[in-house]
């Protein structure tokens, strides 16, 4: 029996067809669409996989060239190219702003409910000299191993909202903590705090919205952006956490334009996945380390912590 390929009507309909989804998402992307309250429920989560629909995009095109629909293919072509343009440069390092002041190290850990392994923490703590550390999914349990494994010996100041499951968050410092307002009328706690650092103010917030992936996480996700300080005058601002959110969302991205640079997009290393690699993917960027944007990020890293599903995630700043 000899199998029958489609005509070259039907394999050039399937092939604008393909550059007509590539180019749809393009377009939602380039647009913020998933900021349409109509439309958020559903494209918050997929706007995620844009990285993996951009590595993708060269399929229309090799499709168009396959059969040979010239206009087809230079669509797709332009389509690849702002695929390009909107996911590229967060995989090349940025010129950081002439800062001089201080540095401070900080490290962010989701422990996915109380379970990461404290002792690994400790230790990255430690070998690394951190300042400030957030963790979020922050439980009763947690904070003992915390204690148990020395925790304070390296970071004695703490501001910490310890609850059963994933509600509770806490930041601890080797700077001394005054608790600050925590981001209000979010479902997860978000505590707050102020510390000095050679004279100069920061304020540092554990960040944890709910995921945006049902009608109630997507109205906490919002309000949680939505409060978030600028990164613009006053105090130094470090917003360190799991988002919930990647440079894909429009929400994440308005939050930068107020006055906040990324850590990783300002090392080049954007892509670095921050969940979904010790599970069922898809590996995405969830957790960051924003800082204001006068603030140089001199190094950035992540590294993975047994019994959590997220990688700690680690930034070394300069103060300006």
């Amino acid at each position: 029996m000899t199998e029958t390929l489609p005509g070259r009507g039907t394999r050039r309909r399937i092939a604008w067809a393909l550059t007509a989804l590539w180019g749809a998402w393009a377009v939602a992307r380039v647009a913020g669409a998933d900021r349409i309250p109509v439309l958020d429920g559903f494209g918050l989560p997929l706007m995620a996989l844009t990285p993996f629909v951009a590595a993708a995009s060269a399929v229309p095109v090799g499709l168009a060239l396959l059969v040979r629909d010239r206009w087809a293919a230079l669509t797709a072509a332009g389509v690849a190219v702002v695929f390009a343009a909107v996911t590229l440069p967060r995989a090349v390092a940025a010129t950081p702003p002439d800062a001089t002041g201080p540095r401070l190290t900080v490290l962010t850990a989701n422990l996915m409910f109380g379970r990461a392994d404290a002792a690994e923490i400790v230790d990255l703590v430690a070998a690394h000299r951190v300042d400030v550390l957030s963790v979020q999914e922050f439980t009763y349990d947690a904070q003992a191993a915390f204690r148990e494994n020395g925790l304070q010996d390296h970071l004695p100041y703490e501001v910490l909202a310890a609850e059963w499951g994933a509600e509770g968050s806490g930041l601890y410092s080797r700077y001394p903590l005054t608790a600050l307002p925590a981001i209000p009328e979010t479902t997860l706690h978000q505590p707050r705090a102020s510390l000095t650092v050679s004279g100069r103010a920061v304020h540092v917030t554990a960040v944890h919205p709910l995921p945006p992936i049902s009608p109630s996480g997507v109205s906490d996700w919002r309000r949680t952006y939505a409060a978030f300080p600028s990164g613009d005058g006053g105090a130094i601002q470090v917003l360190a956490g799991d988002f919930n959110g990647s440079l894909d969302h429009a929400r994440f991205r308005g939050l930068l334009a107020r006055g906040y640079t990324d850590a990783a997009d300002a090392r080049g290393a954007g892509f670095t996945p921050t969940w979904g690699v010790t599970m069922m993917g898809p590996p995405l960027t969830l957790d960051h380390v924003l800082v204001t944007s006068s603030v140089a990020v001199r190094s950035y890293a992540v590294h993975a912590v047994s019994g959590s599903d997220h990688r700690a995630v680690l930034a070394e700043l300069q103060l300006p």
